[in-house]
């Protein structure tokens, strides 16, 4: 069991390790993002000052120091670290790292297991762990890129912090490559220039591991003896031998193709749609940010014809906010199909814009005293609520009320459509309204 305790990865024996490993932080100071637990007054910050730490699970995407910390930790406290893979280790490798851990337990010394990919591992893998955990036999660290919630056991999850890491920031990626550039003791020895960060930051999408080794592949095609280098996006895409479609997160491509994708919704076409998104999530572009926006079209260009529409924008960007990339793109796609596909209604749309016109054109806005809220008996004696007209006391659940203010004749603002749900709509609200949508 002597060779699982090592304060080093085996990726870190051999000659020049990787740019990754060898841009590893080795103090929080030098980790990039994080700094909702990593910032000042930030949890992990105090536990570091503390150099104490509860057993944990870090819940995020590649790439954004899950396993960094997790060796951060180890060197800051003085444990004895051990990293298993739950794809490759069973109970019995638990088992036995337990056992060493009691020994050093007795010697004063702590051991910190780290557990890579932990959502694979089956509930009784998980529960093996219950006993050393809570007994603080081992401080346990593990890693996921899946919620914990639904992966981890509830138990062991009741005996860890869980705490979420986010992808990096493209500003965030793009310190990091300079800083390789600038302190890595191969590379500074060449003079190295990127001359497309946004291809660059498209490709690594948030994941530092791979901006780095993006960055070292490209370097390759060059030879070691050149002292000048110039990195294209061509140089980037043959070494990765993949092209990302030209699309600037900040920039006018961003807007074009959001443009064309609602539209394209607009205009009754789930294919062009899925292309469309495609197009964006293959860019790099947020997820959420395209389901909000999934959101207002439900509203904006379906409204009544199909109201469950808006339900079922809502829950795409909680999935796509609870699920991530790459899987998300399928609740994505499945908002896309239903959103091009529905019959469409633009009326909530006008409705809304014409009322507001109305109100900042000085249509009078005084509450009729029929419509006011009685709460006190001085308010009753005021005349607030008096005759008010109670809908449900009435056949059909309906009473013809002016429920404008006074000196305001009825508007219709609200113009249903002829489709779906909205057609219904449209039918009963000019059968109870009858003289005020024959005015309109």
């Amino acid at each position: 069991m002597e060779e699982l305790f090592t304060s080093k990865t085996s990726e870190t024996q051999g000659h020049n390790p990787p740019l990754a490993d060898r841009m590893r932080p080795k103090t929080i100071d030098e980790i990039l993002g994080q700094e909702h637990i990593l910032g000042k007054n930030a949890p992990l910050r105090h536990f570091f000052e503390q150099a104490d730490f509860p057993s944990m699970i870090f819940w995020g995407p590649p790439g954004t120091g899950k396993t960094t910390i997790a060796h951060i930790i180890s060197t800051s406290a003085d444990y004895y670290f051990v990293r298993l893979s739950a794809v490759e280790a069973g109970v019995k490798d638990v088992r036995q790292v337990i056992t060493a851990a009691e020994s050093y337990k007795k010697g004063g010394r702590k051991t910190l297991l780290f557990i890579d990919e932990i959502h694979r591992f089956n509930k009784s893998q998980q529960d093996a762990f219950l006993h050393a955990v809570e007994k603080g036999i081992i401080t346990l660290v593990g890693a996921t890129t899946e919620n914990p919630s639904f992966e981890v056991n509830s138990a062991l999850l009741s005996r860890c912090q869980v705490y979420r890491l986010h992808y990096l920031k493209d500003e965030e990626i793009i310190k990091l490559v300079e800083r390789a550039l600038k302190d890595d003791e191969i590379l500074k020895k060449q003079e190295i220039e990127i001359n497309d960060w946004q291809f660059l930051t498209t490709i690594a999408g948030g994941d530092a591991r791979t901006a780095l080794n993006a960055l070292e592949l490209a370097l390759k095609m060059y030879p070691k003896s050149q002292k000048t280098i110039k990195l294209t996006r061509l140089d980037f895409e043959r070494a990765l031998q993949q092209k990302t479609a030209s699309y600037d997160k900040k920039g006018e491509s961003h807007y074009d193709t959001i443009s064309a994708f609602i539209k394209t919704l607009r205009g009754s076409d789930p294919d062009a749609a899925l292309f469309w998104l495609a197009k964006m999530l293959d860019a790099g572009e947020d997820p959420k940010f395209i389901a909000r926006r999934m959101v207002v079209f439900a509203s904006e260009d379906i409204g009544n014809a199909d109201p469950f529409a808006l339900s079922l924008a809502v829950s795409v960007f909680q999935a796509v906010t609870l699920i991530g990339m790459p899987e998300c793109r399928i609740n994505l796609a499945q908002g896309v199909t239903y959103l091009a596909s529905c019959p469409k209604s633009n009326s909530s749309y006008f409705g809304i814009s014409a009322a507001t016109e109305l109100v900042k054109s000085g249509a009078p806005l005084i509450v009729p005293l029929h419509l006011r809220n009685a709460p006190t008996e001085y308010m009753k004696k005021e005349s607030y609520g008096e005759n008010y007209k109670y809908p449900h006391s009435f056949p059909g659940h309906f009473i013809k009320e002016h429920y404008f203010p006074d000196d305001m004749d009825p508007i219709v603002f609200y113009k249903p459509g002829n489709f779906g749900k909205e057609a219904k709509f449209k039918e009963r609200l000019e059968t109870l309204w009858k003289e005020r949508y024959e005015k309109k």
